[in-house]
């Protein structure tokens, strides 16, 4: 941040869960998150619509970069007027890149986020004017959250799917739709773009409940697929970057961070790296972490997928 301006003038954030600001809840999808206990944690102690007990890493990049207020989610009351001067969130929970990955929960895919982002574009116009917001697109922070829906809320539980492509496959299908997205928004004129990779699928709690066989372990087959996408999708983007020599993509690693929280977590100041901090902390999610979640706990410090402390340990840099 310099003499108390941002580093850059504006983000604009794409994907799933792990970033969505609310834009879910605008939509006709159980896959929402405005009630308690999410946003306990947040500043006002209220649900934001975030799945997330506080905020989340687009959040902590955001204060990091130098902004006093985060890009509102673009369906959401508070995207007008000079609040879409410093961006917009557009991502969606349960979204992907598999096109019907959000189909099947009613949210928005990476398609129907890019064009709700060419609407921004319009308005941003009217509002700045054509030279100011071409300023503002093309200096802006672009962030990509995608790809745990893909596995984990589709391939690994559709027949359709895993009876039909092997993971390697699968992740190709991914990695091609990554890509044109990407350039997709070169066009529309992205130039600083970071995507995160997927964490370590095998060790998450949902995971281990539903693939594990009865073991607390991380499920090395699905920490595999994690590392073979991360591979692809290293390789893609320095293809994109040659590309492209103007645009500057980078990849942050959330794989090697998270594995090292799960595998270590009393070397890094947790209790608890099995279960999540909402109900029994095995399944709980959406709408099946509630106020009447039993178990929930009541220090989401301790945990490593306490959401906010997890998100504030993995949060991405330019």
């Amino acid at each position: 941040m310099t003499n108390g301006q941002p580093l850059v003038p504006a983000m604009f954030i794409f994907g799933d869960s792990v970033v969505d600001a609310g834009n879910n809840n605008d939509l006709k999808t159980i896959i929402k998150a405005d009630f308690p206990p999410y946003g306990r944690d947040f500043v006002n102690r209220k649900p934001t619509r975030r799945f997330c007990n506080g905020k989340l890493a687009s959040d902590f990049t955001a204060e990091n970069i130098g902004f006093t207020d985060y890009p509102p989610a673009y369906l959401s009351e508070e995207a007008e007027g000079n609040n879409l001067l410093i961006g917009a969130n557009f991502a969606s929970a349960s979204s992907g890149y598999y096109e019907t990955a959000a189909t099947l929960y009613h949210t928005l895919s990476l398609s129907k986020q890019l064009e709700n982002y060419k609407e921004y574009q319009n308005l941003l116009v009217a509002i700045a004017g054509k030279s100011n917001a071409s300023s503002i697109i093309l200096d802006g922070v672009y962030l990509i959250s995608s790809g745990s829906s893909d596995f984990l809320q589709n391939y690994y539980i559709n027949p359709l799917l895993y009876k039909f492509y092997t993971p390697d496959q699968f992740s190709d299908i991914l990695i091609e739709s990554y890509a044109n997205f990407v350039q997709n928004l070169y066009e529309l004129g992205a130039r600083k773009v970071g995507v995160s990779t997927l964490p370590p699928l095998g060790c998450l709690p949902v995971a281990i409940e539903v693939f594990g066989e009865d073991s607390n372990e991380c499920v090395a087959k699905l920490n595999s697929n994690a590392v073979s996408f991360n591979n692809k999708l290293n390789a893609t983007t320095q293809k994109l970057q040659k590309k492209f020599s103007d645009l500057k993509l980078v990849v942050f690693d959330i794989y090697q961070p998270l594995y090292n929280l799960v595998t270590k977590p009393s070397d890094n100041s947790f209790a608890e790296a099995r279960k999540a901090c909402c109900g029994t902390g095995l399944l709980e999610t959406s709408i099946f972490c509630n106020p009447k979640s039993i178990g929930t706990c009541a220090n989401a410090s301790e945990y490593v997928f306490g959401m906010d402390f997890i998100h504030r340990r993995l949060q991405t840099r330019f």
